[in-house]
């Protein structure tokens, strides 16, 4: 048989791998051949619950991504319950007072923009030529 006439189980199986591609990956590991796969294949079916670890990757990621979302959403609305607003409050005020005291600091040693050397009558060009 040449490999245009392959047996219609053998072209089943093919399209069967290509929904199932966890199975390429174990077979390139090492872990089976293509053989013990074919077998359990023909054996168990298309439907039988062992294939589903070796199903679409895409959908798997689709799905973890979508828990991940779900629960990444749900810690932050429990934090949100758990949160005291007054404590909240508190802390956006010592916060917002070190800042000011950094502020503060920074003009008193010099070290704002607003407090550098501004001589307006410093010319723009680092060159003395003057224009006629």
């Amino acid at each position: 048989m040449s490999v245009n006439n392959l047996h219609p189980s053998v072209e089943s199986f093919k399209d069967f791998v290509k929904k199932h591609p966890k199975m390429i990956q174990e077979v390139r590991k090492g872990q089976k051949t293509w053989q013990e796969f074919y077998e359990e294949w023909y054996l168990l079916g298309e439907n039988d619950v062992t294939w589903k670890k070796y199903g679409d990757v895409e959908v798997q990621q689709e799905n973890d991504s979508a828990e991940s979302k779900q629960s990444f959403v749900s810690q932050m609305l429990q934090a949100v319950k758990t949160m005291d607003a007054n404590a909240m409050n508190q802390n956006i005020n010592k916060v917002s007072n070190t800042i000011s005291t950094i502020q503060g600091l920074m003009e008193q040693l010099g070290l704002s923009k607003a407090a550098g050397p501004q001589n307006s009558n410093a010319p723009n060009s680092p060159f003395s030529f003057r224009k006629d």
